[in-house]
């Protein structure tokens, strides 16, 4: 089993390294080397990791296929991953010699329902602290799900398709595809985030904006003072007597 880093609340494999993109909303990842991972280990460490895999699981009904697509992520056999809103591509490599396009589309938020979750999760300060620290606590998914946004997605959010002959829902090349994506959510949500519609910086902006906002109106009102015009302040401190001759 390769040894795996232990900084942060789990231990994580490596995680795959962005390249330098032209702006905030596209992403690209480079491939992650081969590796060995015990029978039975959870293919992600962090448990929206997971949420992500269990919708890759309850989109299948093909175990044969899956188990499949795991080994092929397991074996490096997925190439640099590129992120953009509503949608991940990949060249992945198979039997042939020639690899095959594989791509899964996810459903972006509208812009009212970024407000409703950028409102809910602004009012709670930790959400941003975790996020910065490249962290999703239940608590953010449970208060983005109070406000009527689905943060992680369902087996209904998921659309793939892939070049390759297998009409598979998914076929193992976007499976492997999808496991892959598991270690690029373990090491930054904000991929999620990306996905869902919108980019890093765009998003901590706005988060930022709205935060301060929502403590601004979290302050006490300042105590009324009672006003006194100027002359007879003036005459309270500087008293004048007049002689009558």
């Amino acid at each position: 089993m390769s040894p795996r880093p232990t900084t942060g609340p789990a231990a994580r494999r490596t995680a795959p390294r962005a390249r330098p993109g032209p702006d905030d909303l596209r992403r690209t990842f480079e491939a992650v080397p081969a590796r060995t991972s015990a029978e039975g280990e959870p293919f992600a460490a962090s448990w929206w990791g997971r949420a992500w895999v269990d919708a890759l699981e309850s989109l299948s009904m093909d175990e044969a296929r899956l188990a499949r697509g795991r080994a092929y992520a397991d074996d490096g056999q997925v190439a640099a991953i590129t992120v953009t809103p509503g949608r991940i591509v990949a060249y992945v490599h198979g039997s042939r010699a020639r690899p095959y396009r594989a791509e899964l589309r996810l459903r972006t938020f509208t812009d009212p329902g970024w407000d409703t979750l950028l409102d809910a999760v602004a009012a709670h300060p930790g959400h941003l602290s975790a996020l910065l620290a490249k962290e999703m606590p239940h608590s953010l998914a449970h208060t983005a799900e109070e406000a009527g946004v689905r943060l992680l997605p369902a087996a209904d959010d998921l659309d793939p398709s892939c070049t390759c002959p297998d009409h598979g829902r998914p076929c193992k090349h976007v499976a492997a595809l999808c496991f892959q994506t598991a270690l690029l959510l373990d090491s930054d949500p904000f991929v999620l985030l990306l996905m869902r519609g919108r980019g890093e910086r765009e998003l901590l902006d706005e988060l930022g904006r709205r935060n301060a906002d929502h403590s601004a109106r979290e302050l006490p009102a300042a105590p009324a003072v009672p006003s006194v015009g100027a002359q007879e302040a003036f005459a309270a401190r500087f008293p004048v007597s007049y002689t009558h001759l």
